[in-house]
């Protein structure tokens, strides 16, 4: 469903605002059984250390709180918020990590775009797994839910593939780049979001994610709504709670 506004009294900006909002130093438990654990990552953390050099990371975060080493299964960019799972042995880890690699995996997220993309589509694009590799098989589909009056827009993305910035990549490539991309997007744009929305951080938010549990073999999905630090600038531009999980 697409929806759009017209002339109504949006909110402002807050200039007290923090700009660079610290390193977490706990992490929200979504979920927790005797097999995974799954958790509400925030923007600007790290899964592990194969991503940077920092010393905080989500795993290390989330071990802390539960108080049990975890196995990462997938990850999501530093930049990218929303729901993270970790197993609790290795052998559930294999077996998510399967799940994963044949696409039993079903992943929502919320990106804000620049521009107007069709109502939906499907972008059928291949690229590499990693950098200098072939370029693989790579497919995301997507729906247009918000078109806002300054040029953006609120789409939810759904990978059926799982390359590297796929999903940034990708909108990318039909030329509606994420809002707050510094790989992507464009630099001025990006500065007239964070002066305009106080849009601080990547644009894109895990919503949901949905796979077979290890232990009982049954479906599960889980969701995280949108932080406030991406839900206050999609506010800003009209759109409703509904869409935001909140």
């Amino acid at each position: 469903m697409k929806l759009s506004h017209g002339d109504v009294n949006l909110p402002t900006v807050d200039p007290s605002a923090p700009r660079t909002p610290p390193i977490p130093t706990s992490i929200d438990v979504l979920y927790r059984d005797d097999a995974v654990v799954v958790v509400d990552k925030p923007s600007g953390l790290s899964v592990h250390r194969g991503d940077d050099q920092g010393s905080t990371f989500a795993l290390n975060l989330t071990r802390n709180a539960i108080g049990q080493w975890v196995y990462p299964v997938h990850r999501l960019d530093r930049a990218t918020s929303g729901v993270l799972v970790f197993a609790l042995s290795s052998e559930h880890a294999r077996a998510l990590q399967d799940s994963f690699s044949t696409r039993a995996v079903n992943k929502t997220y919320l990106a804000l775009v620049r521009g107007t993309p069709p109502p939906n589509g499907v972008i059928d694009s291949p690229m590499a797994k990693r950098e200098g590799g072939p370029d693989v098989a790579s497919v995301t589909e997507y729906e247009t839910l918000f078109v806002s009056d300054r040029r953006l827009s609120l789409v939810e993305a759904r990978p059926r593939t799982g390359r590297r910035h796929q999903i940034r990549r990708h909108l990318r490539r039909i030329d509606h780049p994420l809002a707050g991309d510094v790989n992507y997007g464009n630099g001025p744009d990006n500065r007239r979001y964070r002066a305009e929305l106080g849009l601080y951080r990547l644009a894109l938010h895990a919503q949901r994610l949905s796979f077979v549990h290890p232990r009982s073999g049954e479906r599960v999905s889980f969701e995280s709504a949108v932080p406030e630090d991406l839900a206050g600038p999609l506010r800003c531009i009209g759109v409703p709670a509904t869409l935001l999980g909140i």
